[in-house]
């Protein structure tokens, strides 16, 4: 058993960790949980398992660390509150010994088995009832909560304004419509084939938000091509046509998702793989000013090394020799959170003991500027339908680069050039 698990006292049939909605998910239709605050699970898909596991080492630094493989079964309390709970893989010798689960709360902390609705921690709520939470303190009662919560499924860019002076982390959880939804079709999946199969293996990767305060996060979908070599015709056919109709066929690259917090304007931003869908080759070149954009002023100082870290992908794929990374995607990620900028004459101090409060009031005499300014993430995710020469069982086994795929990382590196240039840098 894995000591991370085995150091958490309590009983044995209890040995578990309670998952929670991943609440930076912003694409993808597969259900990403949080582990803990710097490992995710999602479910095991063995083609990207064995992509993980047989990954090239130059590879590495432009994917999420692999940290080995979880059983994830559902449960629920008294209160029919269902929780997603991963245990320890029995004989697996992946790296999940080597994971940190100090942060973690153990299933018997978290579940309480009590019929009485105000014992079940906030932790334990389902993402309808964090919506239903926000609701009832944002809208009037004239409106059926139902009814908001299937709007903000629905809607494919959303604004909401939130109070600067509080944690804006802590408030992201209310918000975020797409991890709301994949964590509910997750869980729904699950509770129809209980009667069938209440076990299943989840590999742990890297939250590659850990590090980031207020993530703001960019999943665009690579490539001119999105079905893998073992899709059905029908399936084929439908995401050919994804293609042909959105700017995937003209610059090998969409938009999925993005998230995005305008500290300057104190607002949250949601756009979802619908509305990118739509948007034309101008659109996109659009919403990816708007990404860096924090309501003040474009984020120019992030743009050097997002083209960097894009032009040192592209060298690497251009070395792999016959993968294809079929439906994959890119995040872009940054932190939206800014602290004061401390005056040259200040002491180091005086920026400690400036609370977000004073800095507010403080506007005229500190300039601000954001945490980690050169901080910013490029990685490729989602890897279910890659496809390589050492993958024996492949029927199709292709040569050469993945074209689509660096075609993609060229348009994205000439469209973030064109915003720097006509920025003035």
């Amino acid at each position: 058993m894995s000591p991370a698990f085995r150091a958490m006292d309590v009983e044995p049939r209890a040995k578990g960790v309670l998952l929670e909605p991943f609440i930076h998910q912003v694409g993808g239709h597969s259900c990403v949980l949080r582990f803990n605050e710097t490992t995710l699970c999602k479910p095991l898909v063995p083609r990207e398992h064995q992509f993980y596991e047989t990954l090239p080492a130059e590879m590495r630094r432009f994917t999420p660390q692999y940290k080995g493989v979880v059983s994830v079964c559902f449960d629920e309390d008294e209160d029919r509150n269902l929780c997603l709970i991963a245990y320890p893989v029995k004989g697996d010798h992946g790296t999940v010994d080597s994971v940190d689960n100090s942060d973690c709360e153990p299933k018997s902390k978290l579940l309480r088995r009590t019929t009485k609705k105000h014992h079940v921690l906030e932790t334990e709520k389902s993402p309808k009832d964090w919506v239903r939470q926000h609701w009832k303190e944002e809208k009037t009662k004239s409106h059926k909560l139902e009814e908001e919560f299937e709007w903000l499924k629905k809607s494919e860019v959303l604004y909401y304004s939130v109070e600067k002076k509080g944690n804006v982390s802590s408030q992201l959880k209310y918000y975020n419509p797409w991890s709301m939804k994949c964590h509910q079709q997750q869980l729904q999946r699950m509770k129809e084939n209980a009667k069938h199969r209440n076990q299943y293996k989840f590999i742990l990767l890297e939250n590659l938000t850990s590090r980031y305060e207020v993530p703001c996060v960019l999943d665009l979908k690579m490539g001119t091509r999105q079905h893998g070599d073992d899709a059905s015709e029908e399936k084929a056919a439908n995401q050919i046509r994804k293609c042909q109709q959105s700017t995937s066929a003209v610059i090998g690259v969409r938009l999925c998702g993005m998230q995005v917090y305008q500290a300057g304007s104190g607002q949250l931003m949601f756009m979802n793989k619908y509305h990118g869908r739509k948007l034309s080759v101008q659109g996109f070149k659009e919403a990816l000013f708007q990404f860096f954009h924090n309501g003040r002023y474009l984020r120019r100082e992030l743009l050097g090394p997002v083209l960097k870290k894009l032009a040192e992908l592209k060298a690497v794929l251009e070395r792999q020799e016959s993968y294809r990374f079929y439906s994959s995607s890119l995040l872009i990620i940054y932190d939206g959170k800014e602290w004061p900028e401390v005056a040259l004459d200040s002491d180091a101090e005086d920026l400690e003991d400036l609370s977000e409060e004073s800095a507010d009031e403080s506007a005229g005499a500190y300039a601000f500027k954001p945490l980690g300014a050169s901080s910013v993430d490029v990685r490729m995710i989602d890897f279910a339908h890659t496809t390589c020469r050492l993958y024996g069982e492949d029927s199709v086994v292709h040569e050469g680069q993945d074209a689509g795929y660096i075609f993609g990382l060229q348009s994205l590196i000439d469209i973030v050039t064109e915003i720097t240039e006509e920025s003035g840098e």
